[in-house]
């Protein structure tokens, strides 16, 4: 098609016509048996809002954040990174709870104040930083650069402000979204063990704990998998499922963003089963988010090395993994137990660097001391079953050999008192003795709804880190352990989080734990004094946060558009390559066009690409780049972008004539304009 002209205008086919098989698309029961019989006795009575918001980045030339890998740059879109947000309240005029799950690699503080911002502009003070709660699903094959400290932003060769904004304002969408969709509801809170989606990537730290902390999770790892389910009018509206495991099922040579197994059961759960349409701009019927918990030591890798288990195939693997995280809450509708009456919340701003742990929660009965942050080179040797971080570096995690050399440069170059501080971590970074280069005042929130508390922490907590805190904060709170949750990437991100037996081992976790051996310690102390606050009644002093560096950090030089040209011989939108005449469902459709630099318009709420299918109507949309079975691919070569257009025909499509489109924005001198192209047709018997 040529530049400046527009598709045809097209309908939507509903997604039970398309897949009409949810058994073959991945295990999926229809709705109607999905919600069984229960009765009121299972639920209590709040009022929920709902809401939804894209957040994607730039799906090229951005670093993308979690394995810290600097070769791992995007270059193109599979799955669209979304924001669910869920707000809580007994009643229009009492105080309310947001929270957000966002599939994102981090959540950092730069993104929550600027969120506040807007929120504080648009609602005035009914948002505000004690009751928002923003966590990060942790995608390793997301774009990032969006940190307003710079070290976070080194691997991703600066800020990104396009993938900030995506990330900001969709989260802000979601939650607009959720506030105007307020209604009464009915929720109850359900468990399940989840056993064959994770496994304990660290077992030797693991095994250095105590029996008695080891004897609570006898193969490693924590399966609960716990969920909240509202309904309203009998029907199932709304899901937050909360289970520990990592989002790195897929690997580092994975540059196609995505939002891996979280994402996977998020979107199939609301696209295969539900019919959501995306693009239809309306509050979907049904929400469910897949929030993490402690999820510090446990990989979806269940063959322990990149891309591996439960097949070799690191995209089938992620279907996989989310398909089961998805079974594990479905196959909870409708068992549960009331959520109960009550809506609290305490927060705090603490100084992370410089806690003094008293000897009640030391547990040596003497006092101890976090530290200025420091990392250690069992971080840069990354999680090698994970991958990452230190595949080509000379590091090693503890389990297989230390960093002996490491050790002895340290002993010169590092001064004493941080070596003291730090313990057995063969220092490697001290990032914390330059201003402003890591987050050293962390915020921590303490929410009860009902009888369940949500303990909101900016860190990768271990399985057993988190055992602890739960123990601790259920005493201080004088209910069970059970009822309290740890929810680890929220309100801002300060690496891991590990009990100092960990820590004395030096694998990936303990090297990542930046502000020393008493860092669990501390943040106990620091929830047991928000629990004491909650149970008493009492206010809790909030503090206040540190400056970053947002807006100041300079802008990655790459992937950044400046003027977009066409391929040679090619007008922008044109065909270059077309599909073949005739396909078979499991085939893979291949369709390339003159396209131009994404990044200028990430198409927020829209999308690069639609299959579509002919009927007597005309075109149909059955597909588009938030779907599991379409990629596009941006192959960039200076000012020249083609867009490569895949689309894997699932099993049980219909037969008929389909077409690929392709959708951009492109940059002229001064001025953007539209670009559209659309394939020949093609039969699928």
């Amino acid at each position: 098609m040529a530049q400046g002209s527009h598709p045809s205008t097209v309908g939507v086919v509903s997604r039970r016509t398309v897949l009409r098989s949810a058994a073959i698309a991945g295990g999926a029961a229809t709705l109607a048996s999905m919600l069984p019989a229960y009765s009121a006795a299972q639920t209590s009575n709040l009022l929920v809002g709902r809401g939804i918001g894209d957040i994607t980045g730039e799906p090229l030339g951005a670093g993308m954040n979690g394995y810290a890998e600097m070769s791992q740059m995007s270059t193109g879109l599979h799955l669209r990174q979304r924001a669910r947000a869920f707000i809580f309240a007994e009643s229009e005029s009492s105080p309310r709870i947001a929270m957000v799950t966002c599939e994102l690699g981090l959540m950092f503080q730069s993104i929550q104040l600027e969120v506040l911002r807007r929120l504080r502009e648009r609602f005035g003070d009914t948002y505000h930083e004690g009751n928002v709660l923003l966590t990060a699903t942790h995608t390793h094959v997301a774009p990032g650069g969006t940190s307003g400290h710079p070290m976070v932003d080194l691997s991703m060769f600066g800020f990104r402000p396009a993938t900030f904004e995506a990330n900001v304002a969709g989260i802000v969408d979601a939650i607009a979204m959720a506030h105007e969709d307020m209604a009464p509801t009915e929720i109850g809170v359900s468990h399940a063990e989840l056993t064959n989606a994770g496994v304990n990537r660290s077992k030797q730290a693991f095994d250095a704990n105590p029996d008695e902390d080891k004897a609570a999770f006898p193969t490693g790892i924590d399966p609960r998998s716990q969920t909240l389910q509202m309904y309203r009018g009998g029907q199932l509206v709304g899901v937050l499922n909360w289970f520990g495991e990592h989002a790195t099922s897929m690997s580092t040579d994975s540059t196609l963003v995505s939002s891996d197994n979280k994402g996977y059961a998020a979107w199939h759960w609301e696209r295969e089963v539900a019919g959501q349409d995306y693009l239809s701009g309306a509050t979907p019927p049904l929400i469910t988010a897949f929030a993490q918990s402690n999820a510090g030591d446990i990989s979806p890798n269940l063959g322990l090395s990149p891309g591996s288990g439960p097949t070799g195939n690191e995209y089938e693997n992620t279907r996989i993994i989310g398909t089961r995280e998805y079974d594990a809450a479905a196959g909870q509708i409708g068992a549960m137990a009331p959520l109960g009456a009550g809506i609290d919340v305490r927060h705090v701003w603490v100084d992370i660097t410089a806690v003094e742990v008293t000897p009640e929660f030391t547990g040596d009965g003497l006092t101890h001391r976090t530290s200025v942050a420091a990392l250690g080179a069992a971080f840069a040797a990354g999680s090698q079953e994970d991958g990452g971080g230190g595949e080509d570096l000379p590091f090693n995690e503890g389990a297989r050999g230390g960093n002996p050399a490491v050790a002895r440069i340290g002993d010169v170059v590092i001064p004493q008192w941080l070596r003291d501080a730090h313990g057995d971590k063969d220092i490697l970074l001290p990032a914390g003795l330059v201003p402003h280069a890591i987050q050293r005042v962390f915020p921590f929130h303490l929410v009860r709804l009902g009888s369940q508390y949500i303990f909101g922490i900016p860190f990768e907590a271990t399985v057993v880190s988190g055992l602890r805190l739960r123990r601790t904060l259920g005493k201080a709170l004088g209910v069970s352990p059970d009822q309290v949750l740890i929810q680890g990437y929220t309100n801002g991100y300060g690496h891991y989080l590990t009990t100092p037996e960990e820590y004395a081992t030096q694998n990936y976790e303990g090297g990542a734990t930046a502000f020393g051996p008493w860092q669990l310690p501390a943040i106990a102390q620091i929830g047991a004094g928000l629990a004491a606050s909650m149970r008493e009644g009492t206010p809790h002093a909030p503090g206040t946060w540190e400056r970053d560096l947002t807006g100041v950090i300079p802008a990655s030089p790459f992937g950044n558009p400046s003027v977009d040209v066409p391929a040679p011989g090619h007008a922008f939108g044109d065909v270059i390559d077309e599909p073949q005449e005739f396909y078979r469902p499991g085939q893979r459709v291949l369709s390339r066009f003159a396209g131009a630099n994404p990044n200028t318009d990430l198409r927020r709420g829209s999308t690069y690409l639609t299959v579509e299918r002919e009927d007597a109507r005309g075109w149909s949309r059955v597909h588009d780049d938030g779907d599991w079975s379409t990629m596009i691919t941006f192959e960039n070569l200076g000012p020249f972008t083609n867009a490569l257009v895949s689309w894997d025909i699932p099993q049980g499509t219909p037969p008929g004539r389909y077409r690929i489109t392709y959708s951009a924005t492109g940059r002229g001198l001064g001025s953007t304009f539209p670009i559209n192209g659309t394939s020949r047709g093609f039969q699928v018997d």
